[in-house]
């Protein structure tokens, strides 16, 4: 009987609270103004490299078509989490329903481990680039790079359907209160009253399965480019491969560091100060410098951002004086 009314009141919890923020009100209007800036500059950044890489005709090639499909990543990420983090350092509201929470793990969880897959294609990528460069484009056809894009959309799709029909067939009785600005997968586990151990082993499993796959192909797919640029006779053409590579890596290092870090691990582990720190790395930091990183280290982007910032200047100048010829002709027949 005891055990019957304790699954009622389980089923009754109907949202969340969000506590993984400071409440004290100057520190919040604080982190308010930094995160907008940090979110803004985010989609700015990607947006910028989305266009560069649509209208830029030389920029319509393998490496860069992945490049925006991570950029559109990095501005959802961001987006999946940020806005209701911003709406409750703004208007105090830090209470999410269930079912929000459950969608917005669920986007969260579909993006990062996309990217992670992602991230494994372009390392496959710089490895045909660098050492088949004379097959690259038979190699990498369109065909295969839009068939390995929809597969890692795919895949972290059904990664994340998977994770999130464990953590929220879970009952929830002792406490509410997620101690992470956002919903994720360690904060859960750890206010569920439920038994655990078998969901964290699938939950450990699949992720090491298919995160170790990933990072696997990364790690090969280096070491033959490592060894493909030792055996360069040019120092210009190692300095070159070593460039073209050098901000996929930047970023591999970052985010698969952080990203093991917190779902690679037990939840007795867990580390609400610590995850916090770990988790903006990787969800607010790394979509704010991946666009600095591709565009500062690679010519190619830089060029091309370059041409869009000057025929958004162009534009602006041409509706200015448009707009200038407007009100003079309106004065003149005033």
């Amino acid at each position: 009987m005891k055990d019957k009314l304790q699954r009622v009141n389980l089923s009754t919890v109907t949202e969340f609270v969000l506590v993984g923020l400071s409440d004290a009100p100057e520190v919040r209007f604080l982190l308010f103004v930094l995160f907008l800036i940090t979110y803004l500059a985010t989609v700015a950044g990607n947006i910028t490299i989305l266009v560069a890489i649509s209208t830029d005709t030389r920029l319509h090639n393998p490496m860069y078509f992945f490049l925006g499909n991570l950029s559109l990543l990095d501005i959802l990420c961001p987006t999946v989490t940020v806005l209701k983090m911003l709406e409750a350092l703004l208007l105090e509201n830090k209470v999410i329903s269930f079912t929000g929470c459950m969608f917005q793990l669920f986007f969260f969880i579909d993006v990062v481990g996309t990217e992670i897959y992602l991230l494994a294609v372009m390392a496959y990528d710089r490895y045909v680039a660098i050492c088949h460069p004379l097959q690259y484009m038979n190699i990498m056809s369109m065909k295969l790079c839009a068939h390995l894009a929809i597969g890692t959309w795919v895949v972290g799709f059904f990664n994340s359907v998977l994770h999130t029909s464990l953590i929220f067939t879970l009952f929830f009785c002792d406490s509410n209160e997620v101690d992470q600005y956002y919903c994720d997968i360690p904060p859960m586990l750890a206010i569920s009253c439920s038994p655990t151990y078998s969901r964290e082993l699938v939950i450990l499993t699949v992720a090491g399965v298919l995160g170790s796959s990933a990072f696997v192909v990364t790690l090969i797919s280096y070491i033959y480019i490592l060894l493909a640029i030792l055996w360069m006779n040019s120092s210009e053409s190692r300095y070159k491969a070593f460039s073209t590579c050098g901000s996929h890596l930047t970023v591999v290092c970052i985010f698969y560091g952080t990203t093991i870090c917190t779902y690679v691990r037990p939840s007795s582990t867990y580390s609400p100060n610590q995850d916090r720190i770990v988790s903006m790395l990787y969800g607010i930091l790394t979509p704010l410098l991946n666009p600095i990183i591709y565009s500062l280290r690679n010519k190619e982007v830089k060029s091309a951002l370059r041409r869009v910032i000057s025929q958004v200047r162009t534009a602006l100048t041409r509706q200015e004086h448009r707009a200038q010829s407007l009100a003079y002709k309106a004065l003149m027949l005033g």
